[in-house]
């Protein structure tokens, strides 16, 4: 039997989000990254707040699920990026009790062969969030020089051997298939034990495709500012740069002085423990950082 791709995906941390946001009946509630619904649905059925809630998503398709799950109620589905999204809210004056952004890549992303996100099967070169954009992972490899390519593997994905993989698919271009970057990346690597070669480019060109840690930045301030006294924000990152802009930004806004906006329940990330990575191995770069609003 054809198992729907949408069903794979598991809410990541979803015991510690409930744990240090615990919802409350009638609490507002905003998803930035509201994906396929899980970690919504699970905060939904506590704070029974349909209406005053809202879910957003910058993925047609995870709009798609999210109005066919929420069918029965009167939430408020938003097809945007979280940044565009939280800024019109925040111009229509709301406030929410809660907010959680699942900063991930969902599991039908990866699945999605057409999508281009995942090294492992042959897909065009896309790793797009909303398909509506014109700017694809195709674009960005053909049509940067190869010193910002450089640049990009460096600062986005973190990769050692930045200047090398660059040269590479600068000489090797037009590069069309997820299949041929794979290649170019375990070329240059050879020998590898851990994770893929192919692991860090990847990562970086997906967050240049997005526009992922520049959305990331200026949203932050504004969950703050959309964020009721005592409401609870918690921010599930995937790797240390998404994490490192978090951390910044809720350490800078806390501590012990009269004008700290936040408070800081947890110190350092809850991390999955070893039974979550045993149903979600996807999870094992998971953080999550909270934060609440002072009263």
């Amino acid at each position: 039997m054809h198992q729907n791709p949408h069903n794979k995906h598991i809410p990541v941390l979803l015991a510690e989000i409930l744990e240090y946001v615990d919802p409350k009946e009638g609490e507002r509630y905003l998803d930035v990254t509201a994906g396929y619904g899980g970690h919504a649905e699970a905060i939904l059925s506590r704070t029974k707040n349909y209406t005053g809630s809202v879910l957003v998503d910058r993925d047609a398709e995870a709009i798609k699920e999210l109005s066919r799950k929420f069918k029965q109620s009167n939430i408020v589905l938003v097809h945007q990026d979280y940044l565009g999204a939280c800024s019109e809210l925040l111009k229509n004056n709301q406030q929410f009790d809660i907010i959680v952004a699942d900063l991930g890549v969902s599991s039908p992303h990866l699945n999605e062969v057409n999508r281009g996100f995942s090294f492992i099967d042959d897909g065009p070169l896309d790793m797009r969030m909303d398909q509506n954009q014109e700017i694809t992972a195709w674009d960005v490899l053909n049509k940067s020089s190869e010193a910002d390519l450089a640049d990009l593997l460096w600062h986005y994905g973190e990769e050692p051997k930045a200047r090398q993989i660059a040269r590479l698919i600068a000489k090797e271009r037009p590069i069309n298939t997820t299949t041929e970057l794979a290649a170019i990346a375990k070329q240059v690597w050879r020998s590898y034990s851990r994770s893929h070669p192919a692991t860090r480019t990847f990562q970086a060109i997906r967050i240049a495709v997005n526009d992922e840690l520049g959305q990331l930045e200026k949203a932050l301030p504004i969950w703050l500012k959309l964020l009721s006294p005592g409401g609870r924000l918690a921010v599930i990152s995937f790797h240390s740069l998404e994490d490192r802009v978090v951390k910044k930004f809720m350490v800078g806004e806390s501590g012990d002085r009269y004008d700290a906006s936040l408070r800081l329940p947890i110190k350092h990330p809850l991390l999955p423990g070893p039974l979550e990575l045993v149903h979600n191995p996807r999870a094992r770069s998971a953080k999550l950082r909270v934060a609440v609003k002072q009263k």
